[in-house]
């Protein structure tokens, strides 16, 4: 049997060859062996093939015993939201994200939404998959939930709506599920929405949604400069991920958007901590240590946030990569808190998009991630370390290397998945030195490269 699809976050693989309505059951009959879970929430994305596999995912669930909670057609933050919400042991959310479209996937999570990964279940799973299955004697039912009215009302808590004024909001689902949610916040709002893409279709005709890609951006950015719009918003298929343009359709890097939520949070809470990842920082421990918090810096990725979260009981996690975590959405991430939070400061503030981010990346100028492709990437990072550790502040380890000087910094690591490296440079108030650092770091992984 491939198991190929247990990569060690989640599920991804193509479809049928790699995930299918077959594997999905015994996967869903192997989740409830391994947690011992007996209610479970179960949602699905817009692929097209996504209704057939959580209801063999469903099968396999009350096969094995557990009561599935079906909440349907949904975000993966809904699934996160109304496991905890309704304090269910566990959910199942079928998607690829934003991977092509003829691949699927699951996410999945136990009580209070904790991410179960290969370190944690995840490889557990997979292995029974591969053993002989016998029924529960007593079957688990099906039961479909709403979870729509619950979810909207939580979002809204988020932003004091007396303080919203009418603006106008480019937003665009790439024809994944975002647009649904949107349509419902859209009633309790004095926002006018200005729809791109908005259609929920899984045979995704404008491209599979992933705005990270600088190609698949143009058309969020014409249509904010088009309509006069004072920001635009875009998602992934599965919007837990948020992207941002600002009122001249300029794409903002999620490095800002960090420091800009965790500045407009703590301001809301009074102080608290914020998590962060170890690529870019400066900016962001300037704004926590501003308005009163304090910035606690983790290992890249959702498992090792969401787990900082807590351990920390901080009141919102930020990685560059468009992820946003907060404390009371079960330490989760989410596409439709970030976006909400920074309409509310626009409003409150009366300032232009731009106008907020401007100092910040004057203040602290940065590369943006930089991917290379390398044959023997643990090689190349520690001759990068050895050669400028000497006469360094500080050299940091938490995720790859980090290295310090008095002006300027950067962290180089590993990707999990790929042979590639990812390096990220940053100055203060000095954008020639951070673009002649990032050429000089370039040219000499360059050069190590074809030393081999």
């Amino acid at each position: 049997m491939d198991l190929s699809c247990f990569k060690a976050y989640d599920l991804r693989g193509r479809v049928p060859d790699q995930l299918n309505p077959a594997l999905a059951e015994k996967i869903g009959h192997a989740y409830v062996d391994i947690t011992g879970a007996k209610k479970v929430i179960v949602g699905y994305d817009i692929r097209l093939s996504s209704p057939d596999i959580a209801e063999a995912l469903s099968s396999g669930l009350m096969a094995a015993g557990a009561d599935v909670f079906d909440i349907g057609l949904c975000g993966t933050e809904q699934v996160y939201f109304a496991t905890s919400h309704y304090k269910m042991d566990g959910g199942i959310m079928v998607t690829a994200s934003h991977n092509p479209k003829n691949h699927n996937g699951m996410k999945m999570v136990g009580p209070e939404s904790r991410p179960i990964s290969s370190d944690n279940g995840l490889n557990d799973i997979r292995d029974r998959v591969l053993e002989p299955f016998a029924d529960a004697p007593q079957q688990g039912r099906y039961e479909p939930l709403e979870v729509m009215s619950a979810y909207i009302d939580h979002l809204l808590g988020y932003v004091d709506a007396a303080s919203l004024s009418p603006m106008t909001i480019v937003v665009n689902a790439g024809n994944g599920g975002a647009g649904l949610v949107i349509d419902e916040l859209e009633q309790h709002l004095p926002f006018e929405f200005v729809k791109v893409h908005h259609e929920p279709d899984g045979h995704f005709p404008n491209g599979v949604p992933n705005p990270i890609l600088p190609e698949n951006r143009a058309v969020t950015a014409d249509a904010v400069i088009e309509q006069g719009a004072a920001m635009g918003i875009a998602w992934d298929g599965d919007y837990d991920r948020c992207f941002f343009f600002d009122e001249n359709g300029r794409f903002i890097e999620g490095y800002y958007i960090v420091g800009l939520l965790a500045d407009q949070f703590l301001r809301k809470t009074g102080g608290g901590k914020v998590i962060h990842d170890p690529r870019l920082t400066w900016n962001t421990l300037d704004l926590v240590k501003a308005a009163g918090g304090e910035a606690v810096e983790s290992k890249t990725g959702h498992a090792f946030i969401k787990q900082r979260m807590r351990d920390e009981d901080a009141v919102y996690g930020g990685e560059m990569s468009a992820h946003h975590y907060f404390r009371d959405f079960a330490y989760c991430d989410s596409g439709m808190i970030p976006w909400l939070l920074i309409a509310e400061r626009l409003c409150q503030s009366g300032q232009l998009f731009s106008s907020l981010i401007d100092a910040r990346i004057e203040a602290y100028p940065a590369s943006g991630e930089i991917n290379r492709t390398i044959d023997d990437p643990p090689k190349v990072i520690a001759a990068i370390e050895a050669k400028y550790s000497v006469g360094a502040k500080n050299v940091s380890h938490v995720d790859g290397v980090s290295i310090e000087f008095d002006d300027w910094r950067f962290n180089l690591r590993m990707s999990n998945t790929e042979p590639v490296v990812r390096l990220n440079v940053e100055s203060r108030a000095n954008i020639p030195l951070m673009e002649e650092k990032t050429e000089e770091l370039l040219a000499e992984m360059r050069r190590l490269n074809e030393k081999g």
